[in-house]
């Protein structure tokens, strides 16, 4: 039970006043609640971590399979995958809040497996292929699991939500360190085209047991009688809700830079070191731990009172620990630190939207979020890129690394403003209550 309940519960809100209590759904049998937990965990593990594990595709094809392709350009395949998820957000959320999660998980778990038998086939050289395949039609397809896996668990929990979206996020890390690791095992044997239809074969079996264990609870209320549906923009109009999006968008603005360059950087200023090759692997470990433990202490106090702390020493972590690094020893540190508390920033605003969204609406409003984060999520990455003045020395990353981090802690600024805004509606609703 939480110990803020001003600031962990959800406030009462004139929308969903609408719905009678005879047409909400019934709150599922907790077994089923655990079970899609579970399935949708799966799902973030076969989708989610398939992109989290793009540093590998990116080491792979610079060095093998690409070999003629700028570095930014490789990049790029990655950073259309996380814009398209974010702008399909909105879509798909719409989509499972009505009819429900089964037919989106088909069509995610299809288009995901295709995608990789496709890129299996490609041949070496054939960047616009893999841009096509990997980037653009692998981004669509798994754009139709990450955000309705949410949103069911979002409906199945509400004073746990934090912990149970901290426990799902844990897939994209698992993935992130299975993906890699099986690829660079299977490659040398069977070659890049085996080892992606083996990942396929893996997708297939995490989205069939997801299909068959994961419950929704579409909303058939008065308000949706017929069977359309409607992206919801109309959480904007909260400023609380409003202000969370421009704190976040700035937090994704440089969130994903070290993770894309953290590598390169130690290569080039540590050249034949035999550490920087697991990075991948330490960011994916220590995230899973950070967002499975800031997911059970935000329910505890409060996940707005966690999120703009946490972004805040992402942002500083970059600024003091990897601007002014010298040795590989303080880059593992800031490596582990990093992910462990910026792991928050991925999981924390989804379920700090459902305090503040009708249940009706959580899915439609929370993809409406993250489709106007898809903006930064896709200029980031080439902006930090461009700012690299030299890739072979310590100085040249300069200008990235104080652009991440400067980018972070603007964020977290938004982020207690949009904090303290929920607080004073939260006092505004009680004494309301009272008189």
């Amino acid at each position: 039970m939480s110990s803020n309940p001003t600031l962990n519960h959800p406030p009462s809100s004139p929308t969903s006043t609408s719905i009678s209590p005879s047409e909400k759904p019934a709150e599922p049998a907790p077994l089923k609640s655990y079970l899609t937990v579970f399935g949708s965990t799966l799902i973030f593990y076969a989708s989610f971590g398939l992109m989290s594990s793009f540093g590998f595709f990116q080491d792979y094809y610079s060095r093998e399979f690409l070999p003629s392709s700028a570095s930014s350009s490789i990049a790029f395949v990655g950073t259309l995958q996380m814009g398209l998820t974010n702008a399909m957000g909105a879509l798909s959320g719409a989509l499972c809040d009505r009819f429900g999660i089964k037919y989106l998980l088909l069509s995610s778990g299809f288009g995901t497996t295709v995608s990789l038998l496709m890129l299996s086939f490609v041949e070496p050289g054939q960047f616009w292929l893999v841009f096509l395949t990997q980037g653009f039609l692998m981004g669509v397809s798994i754009s139709f699991g990450v955000q309705p896996a949410l949103t069911v668990v979002g409906q199945h929990f509400k004073e746990r939500r934090g912990l149970a979206l901290g426990v799902v996020s844990m897939g994209s890390a698992m993935g992130g360190i299975g993906f890699p690791v099986m690829l660079g095992q299977v490659i040398p044997r069977w070659g890049f085209g085996g080892a992606l239809r083996l990942a396929a074969v893996k997708v297939v079996v995490c989205y069939s047991i997801a299909l068959c264990i994961c419950t929704s609870k579409p909303i058939r209320s008065s308000t949706c009688k017929d069977h359309t549906f409607r992206v919801d923009f109309g959480g904007f109009m909260d400023p609380q809700y409003a202000v969370l999006c421009v704190g976040t968008w700035f937090a994704i603005l440089g969130l994903w830079l070290p993770a894309y360059y953290v590598k390169t950087y130690a290569d080039n200023i540590h050249p034949g070191n035999n550490v920087s090759k697991y990075f991948l692997c330490m960011m994916n470990g220590s995230s899973m731990l950070g967002a499975t433990l800031g997911g059970l202490l935000g329910d505890r106090i409060g996940r707005f009172n966690l999120l703009w702390p946490v972004t805040f020493l992402s942002g500083c972590l970059c600024l003091f620990l990897w601007l002014l690094s010298t040795n590989l020893t303080t880059l593992i540190f800031f490596v582990c630190a990093y992910a462990f508390f910026s792991s928050n920033v991925n999981t924390l605003p989804t379920s700090i939207i459902g305090q503040i969204t009708p249940d009706d609406k959580f899915g439609a409003r929370t993809g409406a979020f993250y489709s106007v984060i898809t903006i930064s999520s896709l200029i980031g990455t080439p902006i930090g890129g461009a700012l690299i003045v030299d890739e072979h020395v310590r100085e040249g990353y300069r200008w990235l690394i104080l652009f991440s981090g400067t980018a972070l802690i603007v964020g977290s600024i938004f982020m207690l403003g949009s904090r303290t805004l929920h607080g004073k509606d939260s006092r505004r609703r009680r004494e309301m209550e009272i008189s």
